[in-house]
Formats: structure tokens, sequence, C-alpha cells
């Protein structure tokens, strides 16, 4: 199993969200983020944070860093590395599973992730057997698209989907994000998108949007549980 960050916001956690790290950094990264989000307190979550394995990065010169999968050239969405891809989706999903162990409803979990992490979280929601509250795809973009048709859970076509990204991201073109968003559409997902003028990074607006966001897919799930 991926080591990881695991931390609680209160007792007795409702549910449980995994966040994956994008390329170069760790579990780490968006720990912070858990206090920033000011979650209420009716509502304890359980957050995961899986590092990604270390790999040799071809774009990066062949240097090994934590990476869910190769990048091989700036056109993300050439010549994608689907081994490494599935490789990360396998190991998301036994993280999943785990969850399943402790008792945690499928479709009280969220699966989010930035930039590399994003992709995987995208990757295995619209592919997972059972029902998810949600994916959060932080600047980001659609991996193996050309499967989703031949491969998408039925349980999940319903499955809510939160994409953000920044205009003035150098790293993932605004209009590989939009693609993806019209490719999901396509495929008749429920895509809420927001932009804003940021670089590949989150800006405040953009932790409000996700914590509301957090919070409304957990607050109908209790209720009706």
């Amino acid at each position: 199993m991926l080591e990881h960050i695991e931390l609680t916001t209160g007792p007795d956690p409702k549910g449980t969200v995994i966040w994956m790290h994008g390329l170069g950094a760790d579990g780490w990264d968006f720990v912070s983020i858990v206090k920033e989000l000011q979650l209420p307190d009716d509502l304890p979550l359980r957050f995961i944070f899986p590092h990604a394995p270390t790999r040799p990065v071809t774009i990066n010169n062949g240097y090994v860093m934590r990476a869910w999968y190769d990048i091989s050239m700036a056109e993300l969405q050439r010549l994608p590395d689907e081994r490494g891809i599935r490789e990360s989706q396998k190991q998301i999903e036994e993280l999943l599973e785990r969850e399943y162990s402790r008792g945690v409803a499928s479709d009280k979990i969220v699966l989010a992730g930035f930039s590399q992490g994003g992709a995987i979280a995208l990757q295995t929601g619209l592919r997972h057997a059972k029902p998810l509250a949600g994916v959060m795809a932080l600047s980001t973009y659609l991996t193996l698209g050309d499967s989703l048709a031949a491969e998408a859970s039925a349980v999940n076509k319903n499955i809510p989907i939160l994409m953000v990204h920044g205009s003035q991201d150098p790293i993932i073109p605004l209009t590989l994000a939009e693609q993806s968003r019209d490719t999901l559409k396509q495929h008749g997902y429920s895509v809420r998108w927001h932009d804003y003028p940021m670089p590949h990074s989150v800006c405040m607006e953009e932790v409000e949007v996700i914590a509301a966001w957090i919070v409304d897919r957990y607050k109908s799930r209790i209720l009706l549980a």
C-alpha cells in the first residue's frame, strides 16, 4: 500500500477524502489546506494524502521523483504513460478498499487531486466499481479519454465532478483543461467548472469553492444515511 499521511478533523469521521499531490511533490503538499478549508465541526472527515511512487520522469531528463506516471513530452495528452497511469489507479483502488474495510461507505469517499494527482483522481473515480461521493480535479486534465466510454463505471455516471483551473497556467494549458471538461460533458458527466487568473497553483477563492463543494457532497449523504 502507498505510504501516506492521515489526519482527521474530529472524532468519528463521517467520510474520507483521498487527495493526490502533483508531480515532484509529496503527500505533505496539501496537508495544510485542511485547516484553511474551515470545515464545520459537525462534519468530521478523514483526509488521506498518499505519496506517489518515485520514478524517472522523461521530460525532466529522467530525474527520479515522486510521480503518478511518466511524462515524455510537453504535449501532455500525447503518448500517455498508460502503464504508469493504470498502476497508480490500482494503488488508489487499494486505499479505497482499505476505507471499506474500516466501515466507510463508498458514497462517503471523495477522490481529489492536483495536476497529475487530479488526473489519477479522474482516472480512478470514473472507473471505480462502487458509487463515490465525488471527484475533485484541480489544475489537471483527462488522461486515457479514448478508453473512457468502454471502461466507465455505470454506478458513477452521475458522480459530481469539480474542476478548477488557472487561466495563466504555464504547465497544463487552460485549453487542455477545457477540452477535458468538454469531453467529460460529452460523456454525460456533470462538471462544475471554475477558472481563476492564477498560474499552476491554488488561490484563496478556490479554497472557498472547494470547502463549499465538500460540505455539499457530505451533508446530503449524511442526512440520507
